[in-house]
């Protein structure tokens, strides 16, 4: 399954809360280096799905969640565990970059 959309709406129940470990992607449709993360991250949702929850939220759409955590380029990837983040990268990591982040919380 592809990398879900949220909103600041839900961000609360579907990562804070989420009993998975949740890497969420703050992107914007505009920009380049986002849509080059964008398969990475829907590979990496497929092939991870029931370990770890991967979310996109769009930062022109929902501007709340970036500024609460600080987001000031994209794309940044945050990695949270338990409602804590445990990792972030800015700037396209490539698909070993967020690998590599994983597994702080999988054995990927």
């Amino acid at each position: 399954m592809p990398a879900q959309h949220i909103n600041d709406a839900d961000f609360q129940s579907k990562v804070m809360e989420s009993k998975l470990p949740v890497l969420l992607d703050f992107y914007a449709t505009w920009c380049g280096p986002c849509k080059m993360a964008g398969p990475v991250l829907d590979t990496l949702s497929d092939e991870l799905d029931g370990k770890v929850h991967i979310f996109k939220i769009d930062v022109d759409e929902n501007p709340e969640t970036p500024q609460k955590f600080g987001v000031m380029s994209i794309p940044t990837v945050i990695l949270f565990q338990d409602g804590k983040e445990v990792a972030r990268k800015v700037g396209f990591g490539g698909e070993q970059g967020y690998r590599t982040m994983l597994t702080q919380v999988l054995s990927v």
